[in-house]
């Protein structure tokens, strides 16, 4: 299995499939301090994931689409319980993995994904709404995967309210008055001496997030809070 040297999740994670020795991703962002995503958490199993992310795929139903897979462990995860799961991911490495191990996938962005048939539900974890990329985006990002659902079918999607970085020590908030919203970012990945190109990335506060949902066609519900972090069923109407 080879993938593109632009590929830092990928090269992780086929290097932990290989090897097994931890080497971690380092994230770097152009509005917070660099974040480190340790390789194992890409492949722990479901006890070891958080409450919010086992609940998620207690609320799985039907045929699965989950976009950014990465290791699949979600997807694993779901096949066992029984669920007919699809996977894509923009990672060639990611994808390679995946169908090496079973998993159907494909190499591919959500919003240029056009299913042959339509899904029960879509699953976007690990603040996986963030794919939309910005505020501005979101209506469309969220049209475009109602497409995606059969009637009934919902989105399960994690998210955090990211306002917290701006807050001074006094209680109040600074904030880039020019920004169109406090949550969107731009990433990089880099993993040993491979770094992938920057990327942007959507933190969505709650409110803003059943907002948008409702316009898009959808009734959304916080099934899960914790802290600034909560996990939303958003339902296809």
């Amino acid at each position: 299995m080879k993938t593109p040297t632009k590929d830092p999740i990928g090269e992780a994670i086929l290097d932990y499939h290989r090897t097994k020795k931890p080497f971690d991703i380092v994230v770097s962002s152009d509005l917070c301090d660099d974040d480190i995503i340790p390789i194992e958490v890409l492949f722990r199993s479901y006890k070891e994931m958080p409450e919010l992310e086992q609940l998620a795929i207690k609320l799985c139903k039907g045929q699965v689409l989950d976009a950014g897979a990465g290791a699949g462990v979600h997807a694993k995860e779901l096949i066992k319980r029984g669920h007919d799961v699809f996977a894509i991911d923009t990672s060639a490495g990611a994808v390679s993995y995946l169908k090496d191990q079973g998993i159907p996938a494909k190499q591919i962005d959500f919003e240029s994904y056009n299913p042959p048939t339509k899904f029960d539900t879509i699953l976007l974890l690990m603040n996986g709404i963030g794919i939309a990329q910005k505020k501005s985006n979101l209506l469309h990002f969220l049209k475009n995967a109602g497409e995606k659902l059969n009637k009934g079918g919902q989105i399960i999607c994690d998210s955090s309210d990211v306002k917290y970085l701006y807050e001074d020590e006094d209680g109040s908030y600074w904030m880039d008055l020019n920004a169109e919203y406090y949550g969107n970012f731009k990433f990089q990945m880099h993993y040993k001496k491979i770094s992938g190109p920057e990327f942007n990335w959507l933190y969505v506060d709650y409110d803003t997030l059943h907002e948008t949902a409702t316009l898009a066609g959808f009734k959304c519900q916080r099934v899960f809070d914790l802290d600034a972090h909560f996990l939303a069923q958003l339902t296809k109407i």
